[in-house]
C-alpha cells in the first residue's frame, strides 16, 4: 500500500511541476496533488491496510496450527530416568523432540462470521478512504473556485483604479486651464486613493487564497500560481434535479453513507461470532515426537555358567551343593541415534470442548457487540439525517443563489447604463463630481457583486454534483 501511495505521489508531482511551467493549473490536478499528499487520506489508507492485514489473519484462522519442540536438560541428584521411569542417583542429560498440529473443525461458525466481518470492514476502510478523498476535493474545489473569484474581482477592480485614472488626469488638466473647482480634482483623487485601497486588499485576498490552496496540496506556496479557468456552457441555468432525487442518488454513491451502512453489517456478524463463544468446539490434534536419555542402556549376554546356591541335597547322608546356571550380562548403553528410532511416537486425538462457565465472558461480549450494533444502526441513521438535512439546505442555497445571480446580472446591466450616461454628463460639465463617484461606487459594488454571486453559484452545484458522485471538473 506504501509503495502504491509513493507511486501516485510522484507521478502527481510531476503533473503538477510539468503544469506550472506550462503556467496554468486546473482544477483535477489541484485535486489529485492534494488526495496524494494530503496527510489525513494517508491515515485512513493505512488503517484500510491494518484492516486488510486482520482479513488475512481471519482467513488464516482457518488452518491447522503446527508446532515444534526441543528440550534440552541435565537432571543431578536423585531423579528419574526418562528411559526406564525408575529412580537413578546420577547425573541425566535428556532431551525430547516433539512436532505438534491442530486444526479446529467447528466452532460455531465463528471464523467465517469473523472472516465476513473482517471483509466488511474492509469494505467500510475504503468507503472512508474515499470520504477522506471526497472532503479534501471538496475543499480544494472551495479554495480553487476563490482564487478564481479574487482573480476576477482583481481585474475589475484594476479596472476601476484605470478608470478613475483617467478622470484623474483629465481634471489636472482642466484644474490647470482653471476649467474646474480645485474641489472636484481633489475629490476625484481621493476616489482613486480609496479604488486604489480596494485593489490591494482585494490582491491580498487573491494571494491568501493561493497560499490556502497550497497548503491543501501540500505544496509550496508559488506566488505567480495560475488556475484554469472552469469552462461553462453559456450563462449559468438552474439546476436540473430536484433536492428528493439529489438525496436519493447520495444515499446510494456517497461513501460515508456506504461506509457507515457496511460498519453497521460488520457489526451485526460480530454479535454471530460472540455467539458461537456458547457453542462446543471440535478439534482435531496430532502429534510426532522422541526422547533421549544419557543413562539409556541394552544389556548384552555374555554366557552362562554354573554356580554353587546355598542349597544342598543330602544323598546317603552326605550333604551335595545344588549348582544353578547363571547367565553373564555386560552393559552397553543406547546410541543417540538408536534411542532417536526406537523412542519415536505419535499420537491423534479429536478434541471437543463444551463451554460450560467461563465467568460471564461470553454473555458479556455478546452484549457489548449488540450495543456496538445500536450505535452503528444510529450513527448510520444519523448519517443519512444529516445529508438529507445538508442537500436540502444546499438545494435552498442553490436556488437563492442562482436567483441572485439573475438579480445581480440585471442590476449591472442598469447601473452600467446608469454610470455611462453619468460619465458621459460629468464629462461634459453638467453633473458633479459626487453624482459621477455614487454612479461609478454603484456599477463597482454591483459588479463585485456579480462575479461572487456567480462563483457561488458555481460552488452551490458543484456540491450537489459531489453528493450525486459526479466528477467535479
Amino acid at each position: 500500500m506504501k509503495h502504491i501511495i509513493l507511486i501516485i505521489s510522484v507521478f502527481i508531482f510531476q503533473q503538477v511541476i510539468a503544469q506550472n511551467q506550462a503556467g496554468q493549473l486546473s482544477l483535477r490536478t489541484c485535486i489529485e496533488t492534494a488526495i496524494a499528499y494530503n496527510l489525513q487520506v494517508r491515515q485512513t489508507a493505512y488503517q484500510l491496510a491494518t484492516d486488510k492485514t486482520s482479513l488475512q489473519q481471519a482467513k488464516a484462522g482457518r488452518l491447522p496450527s503446527l508446532n515444534g519442540n526441543i528440550a534440552h536438560g541435565i537432571n543431578q541428584g536423585r531423579s528419574i530416568d526418562p528411559f526406564t521411569n525408575s529412580y537413578v542417583n546420577s547425573e541425566i542429560t535428556q532431551a525430547n523432540y516433539g512436532i505438534n498440529s491442530s486444526i479446529t473443525l467447528w466452532n460455531g461458525s465463528a471464523i467465517t462470521h469473523s472472516i465476513k466481518q473482517n471483509q466488511l470492514n474492509v469494505q467500510a476502510s475504503e468507503m472512508s478512504w474515499q470520504q477522506e478523498k471526497d472532503n479534501v476535493t471538496i475543499n480544494v474545489t472551495l479554495s480553487y473556485l476563490q482564487v478564481l473569484n479574487n482573480k476576477e474581482q482583481l481585474g475589475i477592480a484594476e479596472k476601476q483604479v484605470a478608470v478613475t485614472k483617467g478622470q484623474v488626469d483629465r481634471l489636472i488638466i482642466l484644474n490647470n486651464s482653471g476649467a474646474i473647482a480645485p474641489a472636484t480634482l481633489y475629490d476625484m483623487q481621493g476616489q482613486l486613493g480609496g479604488d486604489q485601497l480596494s485593489l490591494l486588499t482585494i490582491r491580498n485576498s487573491l494571494e491568501t487564497a493561493k497560499i490556502t490552496l497550497a497548503q491543501l496540496m501540500n505544496q509550496p506556496y508559488a506566488p505567480d500560481m495560475e488556475l484554469e479557468p472552469l469552462e461553462t456552457k453559456g450563462a449559468p441555468v438552474l439546476y436540473d434535479a430536484g433536492a428528493d432525487q439529489v438525496f436519493k442518488t447520495a444515499t446510494q454513491q456517497l461513501a460515508m453513507i456506504k461506509a457507515a451502512e457496511l460498519r453497521q453489517q460488520g457489526a451485526q456478524k460480530a454479535v454471530l461470532t460472540a455467539r458461537a463463544l456458547l457453542l462446543p468446539t471440535l478439534s482435531l490434534n496430532g502429534g510426532l515426537g522422541t526422547n533421549y536419555s544419557s543413562v539409556a542402556s541394552r544389556q548384552l549376554l555374555l554366557g552362562t555358567s554354573d554356580v554353587a546356591t546355598p542349597q544342598y541335597v543330602t544323598v546317603n547322608n552326605n550333604k551335595i551343593s545344588v549348582f544353578a546356571p547363571q547367565s553373564n550380562f555386560s552393559s552397553q548403553k543406547i546410541s543417540y541415534g538408536d534411542q532417536w528410532k526406537n523412542n519415536f511416537n505419535s499420537s491423534i486425538s479429536i478434541n471437543l470442548q463444551i463451554p460450560i462457565l467461563n465467568r460471564m465472558q461470553a454473555k458479556t461480549r455478546i452484549r457489548q457487540a449488540e450495543i456496538t450494533v445500536q450505535r452503528a444502526t444510529y450513527e448510520s441513521e444519523s448519517i443519512k439525517t444529516q445529508v438529507h438535512r445538508a442537500v436540502d439546505q444546499a438545494y435552498i442555497n442553490m436556488n437563492t443563489s442562482f436567483e441572485r445571480y439573475k438579480t445581480l446580472e440585471k442590476q449591472v446591466e442598469d447601473f452600467a447604463a446608469s454610470f455611462k450616461a453619468a460619465e458621459v454628463r460629468f464629462n461634459s460639465g453638467v453633473n458633479t463630481v459626487v453624482e459621477y463617484m455614487l454612479a461609478k461606487n454603484n456599477l463597482d459594488r454591483a459588479n463585485a457583486n456579480f462575479v461572487a454571486a456567480k462563483y457561488d453559484y458555481i460552488l452551490r452545484i458543484k456540491l450537489l454534483d459531489f453528493y450525486q458522485g459526479k466528477a467535479l471538473w
